[in-house]
């Protein structure tokens, strides 16, 4: 009988895999970096427990485009400064994915706010767009021009906070309990380059980011860099405490229609 591939792999094959998987080269991405500061109240507001707000309610957002052999990439972040215990970093509210199998891998893996969405990353001389968009809503977009080269940064050791978690099948709670993640990167820059613009965020049901308004632009950068990933579990955490926040990681359950709704733009 020939092979029934649904079937269970072998051994040699699962260890092939898991092989490849930890000796991957190094992928470059050209990425958009916009930081600012927000109100304190809703940094303060979009954080589970045991996250807790930094001294400064930063926003970051990242808007790439990564370099697959084949299969390139448009990826995204919009995450704020968070802290757990001792330990600073940043805590993802939504990371748009222009292909599912970035998608699956990170919600299912790290436990990732992933979403299929538009990413987009333009250059026209000094000039630079890039943006991210869901259900035909641009909601965010940075703009401007670049104005210099800025000194290569060190290699640094970056972590991202994120929460996995099983929702339940009767759509009450979960069906395991959920957990913390700490994501660690460590990121190398091949270059880097001043911008001078401006972040415009736009209302979306889906992703209301506009309710962390930019009151103190701190920068904005374009550059190419590249970085590992590895991730670990730190701590169980409160079902009851997380299952407010749930509705982050997903769009309403309630909107029956993937468009944008009637008179957005």
């Amino acid at each position: 009988m020939a092979r029934v591939r649904y079937g269970a792999l072998g051994e040699a094959e699962i260890v092939a895999a898991r092989t490849a998987s930890s000796h991957l080269p190094d992928i470059w991405s050209t990425g958009v970096v916009a930081l600012w500061e927000t109100d304190p109240d809703a940094v303060a507001a979009v954080l589970p427990p045991p996250l807790k707000p930094t001294g400064r309610p930063l926003v970051r957002v990242n808007v790439s485009t990564v370099d697959l052999p084949g299969y390139p990439l448009g990826a995204g972040s919009f995450a704020v400064a968070a802290a757990h215990g001792d330990v600073d970093g940043w805590y993802p509210l939504v990371m748009p994915m222009t292909h599912e199998r970035a998608l699956t891998g990170g919600r299912e893996v790290f436990g990732e706010p992933k979403k299929l969405g538009e990413v987009t990353v333009e250059r026209d001389g000094s000039a630079v767009r890039a943006a991210l968009a869901r259900h035909g809503i641009v909601f965010v977009e940075v703009r401007g021009a670049v104005t210099g080269e800025l000194p290569l940064p060190e290699p640094t050791r970056k972590t991202d906070f994120y929460f996995k978690f099983l929702p339940a099948v009767d759509g009450s709670g979960f069906d395991a309990g959920p957990v913390l993640v700490h994501c660690v990167r460590h990121e190398k820059v091949r270059r880097l380059e001043r911008v001078t613009g401006e972040v415009v965020l736009r209302e979306s049901v889906y992703d209301p980011v506009a309710d962390l308004p930019v009151r103190r632009l701190l920068g904005i950068t374009v550059g190419e860099k590249t970085s590992d990933q590895r991730g670990r579990v730190v701590e169980r955490v409160d079902p009851q405490s997380l299952l407010p926040y749930v509705h982050q990681r997903y769009d309403d359950p309630r909107q029956i229609h993937d468009g944008p709704p009637e008179g957005s733009a």
